[in-house]
């Protein structure tokens, strides 16, 4: 089972091999990295997709100590560090997309393209962190915690029944308690929109239309970064991956032949 071993923690990944251009794809909070085994299936092995867990969520194994998403981006370059790659295309999904944008930011030299799923430049919103924070209330409350993963699961999902159902069950066996911390940074996250205009690499944003982002958000972060493709999937959620992964796969492949395998990403 491979783990990135960090300062603080061992960051579990999973990865496909091959000889491709190394896509790392981060999660949304409260899933893990099977959230992308479609993008895996479709994508390899013309590209090695790599996908990890975050800290407090998968089987990635951490202290339990406050981080931010400064300290995902650095857990991130700990995989490519771990996988013995120079460079790769970092992305993901909300809060992993979160994290691809601040490894841009920390280390432009190492990210070849970013992949931005379902996500967002600013920090939360007052109504975002209040709706937050009363599901929160909900999940760590065991007389409520199951309504609250069925919230969570039409949140994330939608109307996909099956998803739904395999998320719900994976939720409910799990630590109450242990997404507090990861629930802290999310809370806690701070707008990088100023700081866009520094990303200078090639990105694609994917804007899934009924993920709870704004239209506007998701329009302002492909304007503002200087390089970018912007797609929308109508009617998807959050769990776009997962839900409506011929759109996504395509779009991605699509991205990664003319940003990556061409050499303009190199």
């Amino acid at each position: 089972m491979p783990f990135a071993p960090a300062i603080d923690a061992d960051i579990h990944y999973e990865d496909s091999g091959g000889d491709g251009p190394v896509v790392l794809l981060a999660h949304e909070f409260f899933m893990d990295r099977t959230m992308f085994a479609s993008q895996m299936a479709a994508l390899a092995p013309e590209f090695r997709i790599v996908s990890w867990d975050a800290r407090g969520h998968g089987r990635t194994r951490d202290q339990g100590l406050p981080f931010t998403y400064w300290t995902a981006a650095r857990d991130a370059l700990t995989v490519l560090d771990h996988l013995g790659a120079e460079r790769a295309v970092f992305g993901g999904t909300a809060q992993g997309g979160i994290t691809a944008l601040r490894t841009a930011l920390i280390a432009p030299e190492r990210v070849s393209a970013l992949i931005l799923i379902s996500t967002e430049a600013h920090g939360p919103t007052p109504e975002q962190s209040t709706e937050t924070q009363k599901f929160l209330d909900k999940w760590y409350d065991d007389n409520s915690r199951r309504g609250a993963a069925n919230q969570l699961a039409h949140w994330l999902i939608g109307d996909d029944d099956w998803y739904r159902a395999i998320w719900t069950k994976r939720w409910l066996v799990r630590d109450r308690d242990g997404i507090e911390v990861a629930a802290t940074c999310l809370l806690g996250r701070e707008s990088v929109v100023g700081r866009l205009p520094e990303i200078t690499c090639p990105a694609l944003v994917i804007h899934a239309t009924d993920s709870g982002i704004p239209d506007h958000r998701a329009k302002r972060l492909a304007q503002d970064l200087s390089a970018a493709t912007y797609v929308e999937i109508a009617g998807a959620r959050l769990a776009v991956t997962m839900t409506h992964p011929e759109p996504v796969n395509h779009a991605i492949k699509q991205f990664l032949r003319g940003s990556v395998t061409t050499g303009h990403a190199r």
